[in-house]
């Protein structure tokens, strides 16, 4: 038998579950490429999954700390909505999956891992299950997230608060 290591997965799953939001705490930070982030927009941004279930996971958050979807006031939502679909088009550019799984968990039981309203949108490829998940409880992703990151940050193109940041030296 073959050993797959994934010692990664020992971050996420033997950590202790954090009293702050990572979220919010992240985006206090000014170290995007560090924890992944490629979008800011004004009232909404896109982060890359650190621990994702497929190549180019990426989830869509607020910057506004919330954890119900009708929270959202109306240009939260416009914007929140608006990076769904640049995010889908840079996947599909960057990445050409055959389709994606798009949703968000609300609540504890509806399966959200911390308390700050966020979309996922996962990548699919036909064939891309594998038996590993069901009996290692390993999922293989084939490429490192360091190179993901690089691939789409430029798909992107410049966030609000870079574009603030050349117009008047604006920090995040």
């Amino acid at each position: 038998m073959k050993t797959l290591w994934a010692p990664w997965r020992m971050d996420y799953v033997g950590r202790k579950k954090a009293n702050i939001c990572v979220f919010c705490q992240t985006l206090k930070e000014d170290l995007d490429e560090k924890n992944l982030i490629l979008f800011r927009g004004e009232r909404a941004f896109v982060i890359m999954n650190r621990y994702p279930y497929n190549n180019g996971h990426l989830m869509v958050a607020p910057k506004r700390h919330i954890t119900d979807f009708e929270a959202l006031n109306e240009e939260e939502g416009k914007e929140f909505l608006a990076l769904l679909k640049r995010s889908l088009s840079a996947l599909k550019s960057t990445f050409r999956p055959e389709g994606f799984n798009v949703g968000i968990n609300l609540g504890v039981a509806g399966g959200a891992g911390f308390a700050h309203l966020h979309l996922h949108i996962v990548p699919r490829w036909k064939g891309d299950t594998n038996f590993m998940p069901v009996l290692a409880e390993t999922k293989v992703v084939p490429q490192h997230l360091r190179e993901t990151y690089e691939r789409l940050r430029p798909v992107f193109g410049p966030s609000a608060s870079e574009k603030a940041r050349r117009k008047g030296g604006l920090k995040r």
